[in-house]
């Protein structure tokens, strides 16, 4: 009878409501037991420990029910930097009546459920502070609670919180940039155009014809020809300084979401919990170097796109300035979320732009790879390819062939970068080679 009338209560279990808890329950049974068995017994000290039991409960069930308690979330940015810390305030409104508050915080970057923290009953707010290891999108911040009477013989909850979904955007590295091809159809930026123009850089030095302007004649180089003549200035010994234009140019970062490998080969084939990216991966990877390579040319002035080769459709078109970058981060961890493995890359010409550079960000896995990267030079495009294979491959442990394995990928992947090599496309590695390989492509551009 009485494993009937337990299980029939707990039944009645509301997480939206005050509920009485499996404590109330045990101290009802307990006490109606121990005073009836004292009674019949003529047991003194059996009565005297059920009594307080039989009291509790018949207070906790007489006394008045307190009010529901309410917890206002923050509202925190969409998007922070990694090494940005936020500060989450939670206003608690327990109300009369409670006499503990017990709160979960987990967040993205903890495992497991988080611990719990116990709190009297008449707090008013929460602070916690989160901190991310990592850029990424995921739960951010989530506040469980539950709320309890006097001696936790009834309850308000457990309550689950309401999700935040946060987006930490990549770290941004400032390069020095490389050089680009001028596009044509501008007249404004920082690369030299082969059209006359305003820049500060001399092209010639001809012969006043008419509609040149007034003042860009040279004066020493036209007294110099009138001296030559006799000394008579006339409108055939005038010349004028003609510049070179200064005309920006267009980059477009393609990355390879299709393979994400870390440095140990026995890990390749397993996936990653929750979508998430290998920490030091070839994938993690490409998404720094993206970052960095698209502030350092952003900042001079140049047109910055992104193709997601596995995914056409999450390309983002070439465009300018700190909007264009912040774009693009964005645009990388949705990439990066939707990462996978895909048959066949896609680079379609109308996402790389007339003149514009295109740089291959791969770990070069696949011949499919190369095939598309010598498809884009034929086409006329001029293509830099980055190489991000870990340097030091980890062979398998516990397999028999994992250096023979080793062996394959490594001559494989050699094979591929000469592929690249013998159709004209630069080869570079991610790393302090990157940066002094541009160094030099820019002095020698100059």
């Amino acid at each position: 009878m009485n494993n009937r009338v337990l299980r029939w209560m707990r039944g009645q279990r509301d997480t939206g409501r005050w509920r009485n808890t499996d404590a109330m329950y045990r101290a009802v049974v307990v006490g109606v037991g121990l005073v009836v068995a004292g009674v019949l017994l003529h047991e003194l000290v059996l009565v005297l420990f059920g009594a307080p039991l039989l009291i509790s409960a018949m207070l906790a069930m007489t006394r008045p029910q307190p009010a529901e308690p309410v917890v206002h979330q923050p509202t925190l940015p969409r998007a922070l930097e990694q090494s940005q810390l936020a500060e989450a305030v939670f206003d608690i409104d327990a109300g009369p009546g409670v006499e503990l508050v017990a709160l979960r915080a987990p967040h993205g970057k903890t495992r497991g459920a988080g611990p719990v923290h116990l709190l009297p009953g008449n707090v008013e707010q929460v602070r916690t502070t989160l901190g991310h290891g990592g850029w990424g999108e995921g739960v951010d911040l989530r506040l469980d609670r539950l709320f309890a009477g006097p001696d936790a013989l009834r309850v308000y909850g457990p309550i689950v919180g309401t999700e935040g979904r946060r987006t930490i955007l990549p770290p941004v590295k400032v390069l020095p940039a490389g050089p680009l091809p001028p596009r044509p159809s501008g007249l404004v930026g920082v690369h030299r155009s082969p059209r006359p123009g305003d820049s500060t850089e001399l092209r010639d030095i001809p012969a006043f014809q008419p509609g040149d302007r007034l003042r860009r004649i040279d004066w020493r180089v036209s007294l110099r020809t009138s001296a030559a003549t006799g000394g008579v200035m006339s409108p055939s010994a005038l010349h004028v300084r003609e510049r070179h234009a200064d005309a920006d140019a267009s980059l477009v970062l393609a990355i390879d979401t299709r393979v994400d490998v870390g440095a140990h080969v026995g890990e390749w084939a397993s996936a990653m919990i929750g979508n998430g990216v290998r920490a030091g991966g070839s994938l993690d990877t490409s998404v720094l170097a993206a970052c960095s390579l698209a502030a350092s040319y952003l900042r001079q002035g140049d047109r910055v796109g992104l193709v997601d080769l596995g995914r056409p459709q999450l390309s983002l078109a070439p465009g300018t300035g700190s909007r264009q970058l912040l774009k693009i981060r964005h645009q990388l961890v949705i990439c990066a979320r939707s990462a996978g493995w895909a048959s066949k890359p896609v680079l379609r010409p109308q996402q790389a732009p007339a003149g514009s550079l295109v740089m291959v960000l791969s770990p070069f896995l696949d011949d499919a790879m190369v095939e598309l990267t010598a498809t884009v030079v034929r086409r006329g495009t001029r293509v830099l390819a980055m190489d991000l294979l870990p340097e030091h491959l980890i062979a398998a442990e516990r397999d028999p062939w994992g250096e023979a394995v080793l062996r394959v990928l490594r001559a494989e992947h050699a094979v591929r970068l000469q592929t690249l090599r013998e159709h004209g496309i630069p080869v570079l590695r991610w790393g302090d080679e990157a940066s002094a390989t541009l160094r030099v492509l820019a002095r020698g551009r100059r």
